[in-house]
């Protein structure tokens, strides 16, 4: 056989596309040619599969014209996931392997010595590879755990190309790789613990609420009074995920190439803190070919902005579309990609350049105009897509030389569980998952509807006096919801009215 096809996978955003690798061995003019708009390092797979396929104990194709199509070739194609589909079809197509590989993908890199190595984004490839009715899929033996969390195909852990080579020609068969199931979901030991933070308990309780409804939170304060030690310890009170969010945040990170060795499916919700200096790019994604940014490194869970206003004001107002959609859209010239980005924003900033502002113990040396473009570094309309703002003052000494403990997060975390329940059992026939997620036509059915009369006089009343915009209108009854969620309430009454419209903002302008 001159002509052997192989299927493999390449990725387009967060998503799969089969890949048929066509390698014809015929006379002509010796070299090794690969076509089909692959990238730089699918040019390089020609050496690589060169000294795996000798270091194998096989040889290449003497006096022979190899030439590689990958196909379609209107798809752009990246990374060295090809070397081996490449590399099987070569040697099938040279008949130094008989086999027949039809109903089957191969993925995976090659070292010089045949070794196959770890390859990003296995978990969407084999995802696709199901969806198209295929049967088997042969990954590199570190990525098999990864692989086997998609139900319904057979995963052949590769070790090295030669390993394969016996397994297609059936001289030593390779086991299918048997999952051992996904791990308990447990809170990592280095995440702070609420009982641990002295004083602030109004803080935590407005994290508490936007933990338990997945709402966007401001901390203001001056330096040192917690504030990044209270957003840090918001992974130990949010919600376990799903099944189906855990596969979700996995993907993600495989074709990020952040997935940790030993851990195939992420069981914590996410929580990224990225440096004010972080470009656009480096934020909603992008690139030459986009890769995912950390609003959507913070799917499913949390993305931590310090110091608000340093962040650059382009980069600040990007994040507008993927708060109020929970997606972010990223256009090149070779076409469009969409990401998710359903992510709680959990932020904090000084009051002024000092950060002194306002404080009781110490006077702030900012003059009032520098306070003022200070705050309005932060856009109104941004400001508005933010439920909860808190202020975060000082402690005191008795407080912090106190012996006591607080309520640990342990027992917040199953009030927040208790309201997620809740939440989910309201949205069982959508596909919402938290109250922060409801438009215009649920805050009517859910929170409109739950309205008292007292509640209703209180909103009236807080519309007119603070002149709220529709967006903060809507915000306010999905927040007033949580707390009722938190309260075990069907109803919204005015006291969880109450407790929603204090947490709208009071120092800046929205």
């Amino acid at each position: 056989m001159s002509l052997a096809k192989v299927y493999s996978c390449a990725l387009s955003g967060l998503d799969g596309e089969l890949i048929e690798v066509e390698v014809d061995v015929n006379t002509g003019q010796v070299a090794f040619i690969v076509v089909g708009l692959g990238d730089t390092a699918v040019q390089e797979a020609r050496e690589r599969i060169r000294s795996a396929v000798k270091n194998s104990g096989c040889r290449m194709p003497f006096n022979r014209k190899v030439t590689v199509n990958l196909a379609p070739a209107d798809i752009r194609k990246e990374g060295p996931s090809y070397d081996l589909p490449m590399a099987v079809g070569l040697l099938i197509a040279s008949g130094q392997v008989i086999a027949d590989v039809r109903g089957s993908v191969f993925i995976g890199e090659l070292s010089l010595d045949g070794r196959v190595r770890h390859t990003h984004g296995v978990l969407p490839m084999v995802a696709l590879a199901r969806e198209r009715g295929i049967q088997r899929v042969f990954v590199p033996e570190d990525d098999a755990a990864e692989a086997a969390l998609v139900e319904g195909i057979e995963v052949i852990p590769v070790a090295s190309l030669s390993q394969l080579i016996n397994h297609l020609s059936q001289v030593q068969p390779i086991a299918a790789f048997e999952g051992k199931g996904a791990p308990a979901a447990t809170c990592p030991p280095e995440v702070m613990d609420f009982t641990h933070i002295k004083g602030q308990e109004h803080v935590k309780r407005a994290l508490e609420v936007a933990a338990a409804g997945g709402h966007n939170v401001l901390m203001t304060g001056p330096p040192g009074a917690g504030k990044t030690l209270l957003a840090r310890a918001m992974p130990s009170i949010l919600p376990t995920m799903a099944p189906d969010e855990s596969l979700e945040v996995t993907k993600i990170y495989s074709v990020a190439g952040l997935l940790p060795s030993q851990t195939p499916l992420l069981r914590q919700r996410p929580f990224r803190a990225p440096h004010h200096t972080i470009s656009h790019a480096g934020l909603v994604g992008g690139g030459r070919i986009p890769r995912p940014g950390e609003i959507t490194l913070s799917h499913r869970g949390v993305l931590f902005l310090d110091e608000l206003p340093e962040f650059g004001h382009a980069v600040l107002e990007v994040m507008r579309q993927p708060l109020e959609d929970r997606l972010v859209t990223i256009s090149r010239a070779q076409g469009t990609l969409t990401f998710p980005a359903n992510f709680m924003l959990v932020s904090a900033m000084n009051p002024c350049p000092c950060g002194y502002f306002g404080d009781s113990a110490r006077a702030c040396t900012c003059s009032d105009g520098a306070v003022a473009r200070y705050q309005k570094r932060i856009s109104g309309p941004l400001l508005d897509r933010i439920d909860i703002f808190v202020e975060v003052p000082r402690v005191d000494f008795e407080k912090l030389s106190g012996d006591g403990y607080g309520e640990s997060s342990e027992a917040v975390r199953e009030r927040v569980e208790e309201a997620r329940g809740r939440q989910s059992m309201r949205f069982s026939e959508s596909r919402l998952t938290c109250n922060a997620e409801m438009t215009a036509v649920e805050v009517r059915e859910y929170c409109q509807s739950a309205l008292d009369e007292a509640s209703r006089s209180l909103l009236r009343m807080a519309m007119d006096q603070l002149s709220f915009s529709a967006r903060s209108f809507h915000r306010i009854l999905k927040l007033a919801r949580t707390v009722a969620d938190l309260d075990h309430s069907s109803t919204i009454e005015s006291r969880h009215l109450a407790e929603a419209l204090q947490y709208r903002q009071r120092s800046m302008a929205a």
